[in-house]
């Protein structure tokens, strides 16, 4: 590439026009990655959905790769599958997926495929177990009855080495609906982030006086290898305004590029 085109380059980086996925790639001939992200409910719909939907298809646009969007689950099939590098769960909810459509869906992950999953993504499919090793916890609830549902908490990142989280402050000050899960997974995947209990009441509404949160070590944001695939998951996301947040956005471009293989994977389980 000529020196004008790298300066160029360099500088629609720094300004926002275009990610690192691009800067990465452009010149090189690789493969333009495609995307799909699947937003089917079948319990509580997040009104942040078509937001969602559109903070990911810009972010595909200012990249270079390919974003189509569905709330149709007869996409799951092999042959379309088969045409993406990634399938991005985006707060979907309850039984989405009929048994051939979850049969072929695993068939993609076995092949190589990429999962990103986010918010909601972990309180979908409680009945299909592969799935719920796919995301790497079910959602168990969220503060909302005695404490407020939405609050400003710090979230630790760990590590620069992944494209998920090199964009972000190791101490991360944000507003979100904060999951607590029904498992803790960090000895079965990377964990990215934690969100702080000291810094806000992660008292849950599911028992009588909330349920008590999961303690010290809360991950809210992972990433791990499955059965033959990649996953990420982050649990940001519910309110539509989130989706402008360029470090949220950041986060997410991140962990779809790792998930589709695009940027590095160091997503081993954890000692």
């Amino acid at each position: 590439m000529r020196l004008v085109g790298r300066v160029a380059l360099a500088l629609a980086v720094a300004v926002g026009l275009i990610g690192p996925a691009t800067a990465a790639s452009a010149g090189e001939g690789h493969k333009r990655l495609s995307v799909l992200v699947f937003s089917k409910t079948a319990a509580f719909r997040h009104d942040s959905i078509p937001a969602g939907v559109a903070a990911i298809r810009q972010l595909g646009a200012r990249n270079h790769f390919r974003v189509d969007a569905t709330e149709d689950a007869a996409a799951f099939t092999d042959a379309n599958l088969a045409r993406y590098d990634a399938v991005v769960w985006l707060s979907t909810t309850g039984d989405v997926l009929d048994d051939a459509q979850q049969a072929a869906f695993e068939r993609y992950i076995r092949a190589g495929g990429g999962y990103a999953g986010i918010h909601a993504a972990s309180d979908t499919e409680y009945d299909w177990a592969w799935y719920g090793g796919l995301v790497g916890a079910y959602f168990r609830d969220h503060p909302g009855s005695v404490n407020p549902q939405f609050q400003v908490a710090t979230v630790h990142v760990f590590g620069r080495d992944t494209a998920a989280t090199r964009p972000l402050p190791r101490h991360w000050e944000r507003e979100e609906e904060w999951y607590n899960f029904r498992t803790n997974p960090r000895h079965t995947v990377r964990v990215l982030a934690e969100v702080d209990e000291r810094t806000y009441d992660a008292r849950g509404y599911s028992e009588p006086g909330g349920s008590p949160g999961m303690g010290r070590h809360h991950p809210i944001s992972w990433c791990q290898p499955y059965d033959g695939g990649r996953a990420f998951y982050t649990a940001m996301g519910h309110k539509a305004e989130y989706f402008s947040d360029p470090l949220l956005l950041a986060h997410i471009l991140g962990g779809i590029r790792m998930a589709a293989g695009d940027a590095r994977f160091p997503c081993g389980r954890e000692d």
